[in-house]
C-alpha cells in the first residue's frame, strides 16, 4: 500500500513539474487540468490596444509590451496567458489610421464576457495586466463592478506603485524630459527597440511634433475628454528619437520583476474569493431580512 501511495505521489509530482506551454492557444485539451493545477487556477489577461504611436513605432506597441511582460513573468512563476486582447478604451485616437476602437458598451461587455468564459474554463483567479495608458480608469471600474453579482472567480488588476529609486535610475539614463514623455516617446520607443527593433522606424520619430500644443485654455478643477486631442493632436507625446535599447531592457525587466511578484501573491491568495463569497452571503441575508 505504501509503495502504491509513493508511486502515486511521485507520478503527481512529475506531472506537476511537467513542462507545458503557458500560452492558452498552445495548450492541448489533455493538458488543461494540469495547467489549472500548475497555475493554481490563475490566468493572466494582458490587455493592449491598437493605436498610433507617433510616426515611428508600431500600432500594436502596447500589445507587444504587455504580452512580453506576461510571458516574462510566467517563465518565473507559471500561469496561463490569454491570447492577444486589444479591446479597450481608445476613443481619443479615432482620428488616426490604424486605431481599433469599439463602442464603449461593447468593449465593457466583451471584457465581462471574456472573464466569464475564463471562469467557466476553470480559472478562479484572473489577473488583468494593462499595457495602455487610456485603460486604467475603465479597468478599475470594471474590477469594482465584479461585486454586482456572485461569481466563481475573482478579478485582480496589476497596478504597480511608483518606485522612486527605480525612477531615479531611469532618469539617469534618459535623454529627454520625463515630464513630456507620455506616448510614443523615449520610454515606449526604448521598450520596442529592446523587444521588436525590427518594427521601429527611428528615423521617422522627428517627422511630427510630440510637444504639448496647449490648445485648450485652463479650466480649474475640470476634466474633459478632449484634453488629450487638445494637447497632442498628433497622438504623440515625447521624443521617440532619444530612445535606446538599454533603457528599454531596464524598463521591461523591472516590469517583469514586479509582475512576477504580483503573480506569485495572487496564486498564493486564499482570501479574496473567500471574502467575495462571504460578501454575497451578507447581501443575500440582507435581502431576506427585508419585510
Amino acid at each position: 500500500m505504501r509503495i502504491i501511495l509513493l508511486l502515486g505521489l511521485l507520478l503527481s509530482t512529475n506531472l506537476y513539474s511537467q513542462d507545458i506551454p503557458a500560452r492558452w492557444e498552445e495548450l492541448t485539451a489533455s493538458d488543461w487540468s494540469l495547467a489549472l493545477q500548475k497555475s493554481s487556477k490563475t490566468i493572466i489577461l494582458p490587455i493592449g490596444i491598437l493605436e498610433k504611436h507617433g510616426p515611428h513605432a508600431p500600432i500594436g506597441s502596447d500589445l507587444i509590451n504587455v504580452r512580453a511582460w506576461a510571458m516574462g513573468a510566467v517563465e518565473n512563476e507559471y500561469a496561463v496567458v490569454f491570447p492577444e486582447y486589444f479591446y479597450g478604451q481608445i476613443n481619443e485616437a479615432k482620428n488616426h489610421p490604424g486605431t481599433f476602437a469599439l463602442p464603449d458598451k461593447l468593449a465593457f461587455e466583451l471584457l465581462k464576457a471574456t472573464c466569464e468564459e475564463l471562469g467557466r474554463n476553470g480559472f478562479e483567479k484572473i489577473l488583468i495586466v494593462n499595457g495602455h495608458g487610456g485603460n486604467p480608469q475603465m479597468l478599475r471600474y470594471f474590477v469594482q463592478t465584479q461585486l454586482d453579482e456572485k461569481k466563481d472567480y475573482a478579478v485582480y488588476f496589476f497596478d504597480p506603485q511608483h518606485d522612486q529609486a527605480f525612477q531615479e535610475k531611469v532618469n539617469s539614463m534618459r535623454k529627454s524630459d520625463p515630464a513630456g514623455d507620455q506616448h510614443g516617446g523615449e520610454n515606449e520607443t526604448s521598450a520596442l527597440l529592446y523587444l521588436r527593433p525590427d518594427l521601429v522606424q527611428l528615423d521617422r520619430a522627428k517627422q511630427e511634433s510630440g510637444e504639448n500644443q496647449k490648445r485648450l485654455p485652463g479650466i480649474p478643477n475640470i476634466y474633459t475628454g478632449i484634453w488629450w486631442y487638445a494637447a497632442y493632436p498628433n497622438h504623440y507625446a515625447g521624443e521617440g528619437d532619444k530612445a535606446t535599447k538599454e533603457l528599454g531592457k531596464l524598463l521591461t525587466d523591472h516590469k517583469i520583476e514586479a509582475l512576477t511578484k504580483a503573480l506569485k501573491a495572487v496564486k498564493e491568495d486564499t482570501q479574496t474569493l473567500k471574502l467575495q463569497n462571504q460578501f454575497f452571503e451578507d447581501v443575500d441575508e440582507l435581502s431576506q431580512d427585508k419585510p
